[in-house]
């Protein structure tokens, strides 16, 4: 029976030097000799691609080798569940991680592997007052352990990135490295990494991106505008803020278009759909309807009600968005609905150039009721007759009363619901009056609505968002705030540094709690070391050493503890549902409709496990995995014919802790 081992999701399969190199030997399989690369024939393979000179393009800094290493080093830790903290745990598929986000990124590693479709992130500025990250190559757990008391830090505390320590952007982009290229391998090949920044590390963390991500797949830079210009006399009021943004695969990304519907369209589109269902109906006059709520009479108003028109409908529709002050200018002129229902503004139909358009772009269109021929443009209209003659088919020109005005294009809204990403975006309130409705103070929290907007433009409904710079949960914010059926999924990591008398993190479980709904929810996991007992062997007190041997769990471990890193371990998404059944009187865990069944209990017998293939059996998944706990067997003969039996059952996979 095969252990599972403590370090991250396991120790092989999950190594992230050995996944690369599984990736490489799919792709190059003759350039491996006897299990080891053989660069020369791999450079000879790449061909061309191979760079062998001294002198190239090249972007690097003290301590990146570092930085590489730190990237590719297996995690010893483990996310422990905290069910008190989080709302709606049976049901939720919104995660809030604490954590030192280096360590949580390499143990997500299995479980969300292209399963993210966006990254965004807000990271620290690297200002000198914002900088907590020190990691530590040879334990790459200390940094936060350190921050939640939990080791002697020897006097060493964190400190922020000084640029008197002679290395500031150094320091930051080793920080930035491992992070990002972790973070890559957990996004979609359609996906989208934004990040905000400003103007300290915006040129490094751009080239840094191109050599993560490739410089193909740069898709802009953004300019938040927000309004504020703020600097010294010296030196440029700096008013903007910038977000660069990067597809994991541009190829894939593409067909999805950086455009998103307009944030109103769609409700502008159910408001003309309801009032054109009541053209042809009964519907009382608006003097009526006032005289009579003015002076709450009890009238028989049949004989006074008229039919509803369409004019009616597109006088009514005018009101409603006029009255709707969220609604953008853009929004705002589709405020017209056809007699097939279409929702549209009128666009002029002129020619565009200052130079008169061709000959046959001057031929007058006729007016549907008088007949008689509408003016045309001075310079001629936009399209040529062929185009012409295909809007009038489609009825998609709008002729004025009579001939005596200049038709116009209809512009339908269905057809225009979505727009490109701009490249200035203006947005210049701040949360923190929110915030401080909650019971919140939060030093200059970026407003959740302007988040919601680029989630928007990214993401479709039941996406999962990855902010791994959590800070005060403005992104788990943003997805919450998006209507059930809208809804996206978050993934939030935040390390719990100290803000006053609390830590952010007791600042972004309140924000999100209050920001649920009875639909939604979060769950909420902490960093902490394996649950799985190693080998440390203390020669001076042997014998204690060879009684704890006997257990492979850690004192004070949960059996959920556990079983959630056996998620990690076996690639489960940490909100998946997981079932407690008794059989044989001992506790089984049962996840994905039999999937996985993991039973922790002691004195496990042989009819406990004939239990589990019963069990099995009742679910029939296609194919399931076991795990015990590895000194949870009566004996060593029971564990050995639970090998055997589960095998008679079509269970091969079975593992212990």
């Amino acid at each position: 029976m095969e252990k599972i081992m403590g370090t991250s999701p396991e120790a092989k399969s999950l190594d992230i030097t050995t996944q690369n190199i599984e990736h490489l030997k799919q792709l190059f399989p003759d350039a491996f000799s006897e299990g080891k690369i053989d660069f020369d024939v791999l450079k000879a393979v790449l061909g061309a691609e191979i760079d062998d000179s001294e002198e190239r393009y090249n972007f690097t800094w003290n301590g990146k080798t570092k930085a590489r290493q730190i990237a590719q080093t297996p995690s010893t830790g483990t996310l422990r569940p905290c069910k008190e903290e989080s709302v709606n745990w049976e049901t939720t598929e919104n995660l809030f991680i604490e954590g030192d986000n280096l360590e949580v990124l390499k143990l997500l590693q299995k479980s969300y592997h292209k399963k993210v479709k966006m990254i965004y992130i807000d990271p620290p500025y690297n200002t000198g007052k914002d900088f907590v990250y020190k990691d530590n190559f040879r334990n790459s757990l200390q940094n936060y352990l350190i921050q939640t008391g939990q080791v002697d830090n020897d006097g060493n505390k964190l400190s922020t990135n000084s640029d008197t320590s002679g290395r500031y952007h150094s320091d930051w982009l080793s920080m930035m490295f491992p992070r990002l290229k972790l973070a890559r391998n957990l996004l979609r090949e359609d996906g989208v990494i934004v990040v905000h920044l400003d103007e300290h590390e915006n040129y490094h963390l751009r080239i840094l991106l191109n050599e993560i991500f490739g410089e193909d797949n740069f898709l802009g830079e953004i300019c938040w505008d927000k309004g504020n210009p703020k600097g010294d006399s010296t030196r440029i009021a700096y008013q903007h803020e910038s977000i660069i943004c990067f597809a994991k695969n541009y190829v894939m990304f593409k067909d999805n278009a950086l455009k998103r519907q307009k944030l109103n369209a769609e409700k502008i589109i159910k408001k003309a759909n309801s009032l054109y269902k009541k053209i042809g109906k009964m519907a009382m006059p608006d003097e009526l309807a006032k005289i009579i709520k003015k002076y709450k009479l009890d009238l028989q108003i049949d004989a006074f009600s008229k039919m509803y028109t369409l004019s009616d409908a597109n006088e009514e529709l005018a009101f409603w968005i006029n009255s709707q002050t969220e609604f953008s200018g853009g929004e705002a002129a589709y405020k017209y609905i056809d007699d097939e229902g279409r929702v549209y503004q009128p666009v002029s139909m002129a020619w565009p150039n200052n130079k008169k358009a061709p000959d046959d772009y001057f031929i007058p269109l006729i007016h549907p009721k008088t007949r008689k021929e509408c003016p045309v443009p001075a310079k001629g209209w936009r399209n040529p007759p062929s185009t012409m003659m295909d809007l009038l088919e489609k009825d998609l020109i709008v002729f004025g009363d009579d001939e005596n005005t200049q038709p116009r294009r209809k512009y339908l809204l269905s057809e225009n619901m979505f727009e490109n990403v701009p490249s200035v975006l203006k947005f210049s309130s701040s949360d923190d009056v929110l915030l401080k409705t909650m019971g919140i103070s939060f030093d200059n929290p970026k407003p959740y609505k302007f988040s919601k907007s680029l989630i928007t433009y990214f993401t479709k409904p039941d996406d999962l968002v990855l902010d791994f710079f959590a800070g005060s949960g403005t992104t788990g914010h943003a997805c919450l705030s998006f209507d059930n059926e809208e809804k996206r999924k978050f993934i939030l990591v935040q390390l719990p540094e100290k803000v006053a008398d609390k830590t952010i993190i007791d600042t972004t479980i309140s924000r999100l709690k209050h920001c649920v709904s009875e639909e939604q929810g979060f769950k909420f996991f902490k960093l902490g070391e394996t649950n799985i007992r190693p080998w440390d062997a203390d020669f001076d007190s042997l014998e204690q050493v060879l009684q704890q041997a006997t257990k492979s769990i850690k004192d004070g471990r949960s059996s959920e503890d556990v079983l959630y890193e056996i998620f990690l371990k076996y690639g489960y998404e940490l909100t998946t549902p997981a079932e407690t059944e008794t059989v044989n009187g001992k506790n089984v865990f049962v996840v994905g409709a039999g999937a996985l069944i993991v039973c922790l209990d002691d004195e496990i017998t042989t009819e406990t496990v004939e239990g589990i293939t019963k069990l099995k059996s009742e679910l029939d998944p296609e194919t399931t995995q076991v795990v015990f706990k590895d000194e949870g067997f009566t004996d060593d003969r029971v564990k050995t014919n639970a090998i055997q039996i589960l095998k008679q059952a079509g269970i091969e996979d079975v593992k212990s802790i």
